[in-house]
């Protein structure tokens, strides 16, 4: 008896074989023509990052094998099809640029008199060849995807900067915190207290750097490690702007709560936006068929931190908006270094 998740396509050309299929939504392949062949490998990767029912993708020259993680509607011999349409389209693109890169090879060859040893040379020339335009491939749809990614989120950030200076243009702030005020009961004091600790960047930090040096997190070393110096970087580029801008914070009634000095921009807002953030991130990575319940969760908590400093009386909305600004753009740039870092280590791995 054989495997019961080992699955062969019913095609005579048998590209691809499924292994591994049980859990929905995710499923590992082997896929012939891929063990030590680096530029299929990378091909794979882009063509199906390409595809929006593919949420993540990883190939291994090594094994030969590809873990996909896709759309739970989507059965995984589909998947398998689609990566035996991609194999198939690598196959056919490769012939022609090998076909190329021969005629290249004859003519330079023919030119400087070199006929012996040709099938031995022209073989190694074609590889490189073919491997270098792949490559240029792969790195163009990437920086696409990269900035196709990018564009909502600087979008955001932009306007997140015009809110603030308009606010403060208009000299809104004032107001809006004494409309906020007429919402007070006892009750909602004691829930707007818990939240604003939610987002406290002190227990963030130590709650970053706990999961940073805790042995649960070693096989993900290097995004625990991204995550406490995505803490420690958003608590010293808050703490270096409030003494930067200095202003002092609302006194349009007591605060019931202990408060620093200085109120530009809002530390709450800042590192909650960074913390849970690159936390949502990295589990959506993990469970991307709950990614929008995640993402949902970590936008209702943080948006809920940064309403709790209004209502409290400790910043005004510039503050807040200030702090999502800046965090955002902080926690953009710990994601980018992340996954640089990771593809910098895919690579040495690979070759």
């Amino acid at each position: 008896m054989g495997n019961p998740h080992f699955h062969k396509l019913p095609n005579k050309n048998h590209w691809v074989q499924a292994i591994h299929t049980a859990v929905k939504g995710r499923a590992r392949y082997k896929v012939n023509g891929l063990y030590h062949s680096e530029a299929l490998k990378r091909y794979l990767e882009s063509r199906l990052l390409e595809e929006e029912i593919i949420l993540q993708a990883s190939a291994n020259s090594y094994t030969g094998n590809v873990l996909v993680i896709f759309h739970p509607d989507k059965s995984s011999n589909a998947i398998a099809l689609l990566i035996q349409e991609i194999v198939l389209d690598y196959r056919g693109k490769s012939s022609k640029t090998l076909a190329s890169a021969a005629v290249i090879e004859d003519s330079n060859l023919h030119s400087f008199g070199i006929k012996e040893n040709i099938g031995f040379v022209g073989d190694n020339n074609r590889s490189i060849f073919n491997s270098d335009v792949l490559s240029q491939i792969s790195v163009q749809r990437q920086l696409n995807q990269t900035s196709s990614k990018l564009i909502p989120v600087l979008g955001t950030i932009g306007a997140l900067v015009c809110g603030t200076g308009l606010l403060y243009a208009y000299n809104l702030d004032e107001a809006i915190l004494l409309l906020i005020q007429k919402l007070h009961t006892p009750l909602r004091d004691r829930i707007m207290v818990s939240i604003t600790f939610l987002g406290d960047p002190l227990v963030m930090l130590i709650s970053s750097l706990g999961l940073a040096i805790s042995p649960l997190y070693s096989n993900r070393r290097s995004q625990a490690t991204m995550l406490g110096i995505a803490g420690v970087g958003a608590i010293l580029l808050n703490c270096l702007m409030k003494l930067l801008f200095g202003r002092a914070r609302p006194a349009l009634w007591n605060h019931i709560i202990k408060v620093g000095q200085h109120s530009f921009p809002s530390g709450h807002a800042m590192v909650s936006i960074v913390i849970y953030g690159f936390t949502s991130y990295i589990l959506a990575k993990q469970f991307p068929e709950w990614r929008f319940q995640i993402y949902a969760l970590a936008v209702v908590l943080i948006a809920a931190i940064g309403f709790s400093r209004l209502y409290l009386g400790v910043h005004w909305l510039t503050d807040v908006t200030a702090g999502y600004g800046a965090g955002l753009l902080w926690l953009i740039a710990c994601i980018i270094s992340l996954e640089l870092q990771q593809k910098y280590r895919s690579s040495l791995a690979a070759g």
